[in-house]
């Protein structure tokens, strides 16, 4: 069985004259023995293109996989057309973006629609945006869906909510995302959680290994480091070991610690 893949969340390592800032996502990953990294291609609140990177073909070349957060704005499942249209615009840069550096996936969260709307506008928002991307050949990399921690109108909050939005979207090979601190803030059982997203999607085929800062069912999007929030360590290493995914890390710290987080799960997970 191959090694499963510990990673972590960096920065984009650019200037703000679009070039190499120290070494930048690679020099990240080796500073922290990661075997992958995630980063943004872009302000994470902003709906500005994506600029090549300078280190593409180092990206390319490198054994270190490389995952691509897009923007925390995206919202595909709207009904405000203002929202929706721009949203799916950003998604297919973005998408265009990750496969020229060779993504092994973009992460995406699921959206949400408004209290007045019908939660299955945003579902078949989202099959639409699918659709039409096949259409013109398809995104060019694996578009991974998150679970959210909270909204009362979001498409990947409630484990019934990620059955609808599958039933969508799955035959278009969407990816899912388990956050486990969203999980955890969404009053999921982490305890099963492996089996009840694979019985839902099929599949899961990026873990965001996070802490939280709150306890169960709060609700809020905290993060916290892997040995210091309300979610035991050995849950979460066994959150990890089932899933048999890649593992990024988006807790709070330093590279050292980070570098620590790594060790120790590499260590547990064998």
């Amino acid at each position: 069985m191959a090694e499963q893949l510990i990673g972590v969340h960096v920065g984009p390592g650019l200037t703000e004259d679009n070039e190499l800032d120290d070494g930048g996502p690679l020099a990240r990953a080796a500073e922290m023995d990661a075997d992958a990294v995630q980063v943004f291609l872009a302000d994470p609140q902003g709906w500005k293109k994506p600029l090549p990177r300078p280190d593409a073909d180092a990206l390319l070349a490198s054994d270190v996989a490389v995952f691509v957060h897009a923007p925390y704005i995206a919202n595909v499942a709207s009904t405000n057309n203002r929202i929706r249209i721009p949203s799916r615009k950003l998604l297919a840069q973005h998408a265009a973006a990750s496969a020229a550096i060779g993504a092994a996936g973009m992460v995406v969260h699921g959206g949400h629609v408004l209290a007045k709307d019908d939660p299955a506008a945003g579902v078949d928002n989202w099959r639409k945006t699918f659709s039409r991307q096949a259409d013109d050949g398809g995104f060019g990399v694996p578009v991974l869906i998150e679970n959210t921690a909270g909204g009362d109108n979001a498409m990947a909050r409630e484990l019934a909510a990620v059955a609808r939005l599958w039933d969508a979207v799955g035959e278009f090979g969407a990816g899912f995302v388990l956050d486990t601190c969203h999980a955890w803030a969404a009053g999921w059982d982490l305890t099963r959680v492996v089996d009840d997203v694979r019985a839902v999607t099929g599949r899961i085929d990026l873990v965001h290994l996070n802490n939280s800062r709150d306890p169960a069912a709060s609700g809020r999007d905290r993060h916290a480091p892997l040995g210091s929030g309300e979610i035991p360590l050995e849950l979460l290493v066994g959150v990890a070991r089932a899933a048999g995914a890649p593992v990024v890390l988006e807790t709070p710290g330093d590279a050292a610690g980070h570098a620590e987080e790594i060790a120790l799960l590499r260590e547990t997970l064998g």
